[in-house]
């Protein structure tokens, strides 16, 4: 009977496709603990296999980082020039924020605001003057895609590879990166790889790892990791828990605190970098940001409340917000939301007018329901219904984009959507040919 594989042997059976098929090759490298075992996997490989050949490590340099993280980025590569490439980038594009009430994004090493960066810039660092694919317009996500193309005409490869350490364990939406029906093409049918552009692809090689895999690993084989995970550990951080990001999107606003501990020097820095950051780590990790707590000041509706907060944001974010509630107001009064039966026998007991239709062209079995804006309403569907209490939330979260209130992605954010998708259908249709 054939033995089965850990998950340690499959991927290094993964490894041996890539080296063999891919001429050019660079590893995603964050600094955390997946983007770490997988480049130790790669270095361990070349090692090992005595290859005479170099692979490339990309590395987005977010500016503000904890000092734990810089060092081990820093020790990584120092080790290893010998056979890494290194594409240190330090460039402003965009990057999400939910610390501040006044922007949406900021941009890191930006040289308008060279006064307040955080740290000296890498001197080995690629800078915006080294893309020429570069713009204004980029955010990260943007920046990583246009990167892998130009990677490729910069090395004048024949096939190039991206590994990525993602593990599905993580979320949702990376299983279904590697197990959507809906993926458009991979290579050589590999589940665990994507098409990004002709001759280009992703690889997420260690897509089955479970987080027990990655310490067990680290621990076998004495490999380099960012020692932020025992200062996390020591802090009681779950091991689910921690990780190495941004710290001003969302996914961070609840352990933005523990920069105050772990690392002071850089949090006081911090606080100058990115509006709200202060307010983010007092109140992210509490129930201040949910929509229970919350109170209404004595005498104030919630509309007047919403309007008092609009009034002490810059021009540009209050007419985001108010065009985000027109068109929630227009979408609840002309075609309405679907809701529960059980849901809309609350409403009516309440007195509430609302107008109840049987069809509707959602995929539910809930039924449409047409209603004005609520200024508040006390029951447990609160988040499925339109009132004036849920826009402040938005507004006090920091929520540019009005998630909470279950916007889609905006017009510009479709089209930059369907411009990746209809490229991926074309390269799917050609490899079909």
């Amino acid at each position: 009977m054939e033995k089965r594989r850990n998950v340690y042997e499959a991927t290094l059976s993964r490894l041996d496709k890539i080296f063999s098929d891919f001429d050019n090759i660079y590893v995603s490298f964050s600094g955390g603990k997946d983007s770490g075992v997988l480049l130790n996997l790669c270095i361990n490989y070349i090692r090992q296999h005595k290859l005479k050949r170099r692979i490339g490590v990309f590395h987005m340099d977010y500016e503000v980082q904890y000092s734990a993280t810089l060092q081990y980025v820093e020790q990584v590569f120092s080790r290893n020039t010998d056979i890494l490439d290194i594409y240190r980038v330090c460039v402003p594009f965009k990057v999400p924020t939910c610390t501040s009430m006044y922007q949406n994004y900021w941009r890191p090493w930006n040289e308008k605001e060279k006064n307040l960066w955080v740290r000296e810039m890498p001197r080995s660092a690629f800078r915006k003057e080294d893309f020429d694919f570069f713009s204004e317009e980029d955010w990260d996500y943007d920046f990583q895609m246009k990167f892998s193309e130009w990677i490729h005409r910069y090395k004048r490869a024949r096939r190039t590879c991206c590994l990525v350490g993602i593990r599905t364990q993580e979320s949702f939406n990376r299983w279904r990166t590697i197990h959507s029906d809906k993926n458009y093409c991979c290579y050589q049918r590999l589940k665990w790889t994507r098409k990004i552009t002709d001759n280009v692809y992703n690889a997420y090689p260690i897509y089955d790892w479970r987080t027990t895999d990655v310490w067990v690993a680290n621990g076998r084989f004495k490999w380099d990791y960012n020692h932020l995970y025992d200062l996390y550990y020591q802090a009681g951080v779950k091991l689910e828990k921690q990780r190495v990001a941004s710290p001003f999107i969302s996914a961070a606003i609840p352990s933005l605190q523990l920069y105050r501990v772990i690392d002071p020097q850089m949090w006081g820095r911090m606080i100058n970098r990115v509006n709200g950051v202060n307010f983010a780590n007092l109140y992210g990790s509490t129930g201040a940001m949910g929509w229970y707590t919350i109170k209404c000041p004595p005498h104030m509706t919630w509309e007047k409340y919403m309007h008092f907060l609009l009034n002490t944001l810059p021009e540009d974010i209050k007419k985001n917000y108010l065009e985000k509630l027109r068109v929630s107001i227009e979408f609840w009064r002309n075609r309405g939301g679907v809701l529960s039966d059980n849901t809309i026998e609350k409403l009516r007991k309440m007195g509430i007018q609302i107008a109840v239709g049987e069809t509707t062209n959602y995929k539910t079995t809930k039924k449409p329901v047409r209603m004005e804006y609520l200024d508040d309403i006390d029951i447990e569907e609160f988040r499925e219904l339109p009132t004036f209490k849920r826009m402040c939330i938005c507004i006090l979260k920091n929520d540019h984009s009005c998630k909470y209130m279950g916007f889609a992605p905006t017009k510009v954010e479709r089209e930059r959507r369907d411009r990746i998708m209809e490229k991926y259908k074309k390269l799917y249709e050609e490899d079909g040919q």
